[in-house]
């Protein structure tokens, strides 16, 4: 994913007031919230006013869990697996998740550019040896984590079928959740079967497309709001989160209830 100089002055910033805000919190009782940590890139991250509409799934997501369960995104624009380590943001979420929360994982579209050794990881070695650093770093602080497969892209061939971006890397993550037994949510599966359904024409009021602006990436508030629909549905369905823990599965979300926030300075 390219990024714009305004991209990437919010995402330096995109994780650090929501991970404040959403650890610590306990119940009047002494239990404390548990909270479900995103590591990921642009898809789903938090995006600012001078982004809007382009909106991340993970900014859908908490209108999607009850509020019991807090959300943490750490998603920044840009990110792979490897960078995401390299600049320190995994460890920045293990100094902070506690025994109970959870940790989700998606990565891929950048981990694909290898023309960037920064960013680049090989499906069957680097890209799997990245994401058991998110594994093996949950677990060892009691938490859960969760692969999840990257969101597809909007991508038609010319009958209009829609069409994978991102080669061998889902398959790497399938195989690395079954062998370390893994929760897996197959969202590039389950995205890329909405976009067949949608078709080429509806598929754009998915995504980020403006009078200036046609992107095939990053989506605006029906976009979000969909594939965090996914997301929760996947967590219920692989028994991560209970019936409890999970609401508005077939409600309609208001586009309104998605707010873009001003940058922090």
């Amino acid at each position: 994913m390219s990024l714009s100089r305004r991209q990437v002055a919010s995402a330096a910033v995109a994780s650090i007031p929501l991970a404040f805000a959403a650890t610590g919190t306990a119940h009047a009782g002494g239990r404390r919230h548990r909270t479900l940590y995103i590591a990921g890139d642009s898809t789903a991250a938090q995006k600012y006013a001078d982004a809007a509409p382009e909106t991340g799934w993970g900014m859908a997501l908490p209108f999607l869990l009850h509020r019991h369960l807090a959300v943490a995104n750490h998603a920044v624009n840009g990110r792979s697996s490897k960078s995401f380590v390299d600049e320190g943001r995994l460890e920045a979420i293990l100094s902070s998740i506690r025994p109970g929360d959870f940790l989700l994982v998606q990565f891929a579209h950048n981990d694909e550019k290898s023309a960037d050794p920064t960013r680049y990881t090989e499906p069957w070695s680097t890209y799997q040896e990245h994401l058991r650093m998110y594994v093996e770093g949950a677990r060892a602080r009691g938490a859960r984590p969760v692969l999840a497969t990257a969101v597809e892209r909007r991508r038609f061939d010319a009958d209009g079928r829609a069409v994978p971006s991102h080669g061998e890397y889902p398959a790497a993550m399938r195989a690395l959740a079954a062998e370390e037994r893994v929760a897996l949510l197959d969202v590039q599966a389950l995205s890329l079967a909405l976009w067949q359904e949608l078709g080429v024409e509806e598929t754009k009021k998915y995504f980020n497309w403006t009078a200036t602006e046609q992107d095939n990436t990053h989506f605006d508030p029906p976009g979000a709001i969909a594939v965090a629909r996914l997301v929760a549905r996947e967590l219920l369905r692989t028994r991560v989160l209970a019936p409890r823990d999970v609401r508005r599965l077939d409600a309609e979300i208001p586009q309104s209830w998605i707010t873009w926030p001003e940058a922090v300075a």
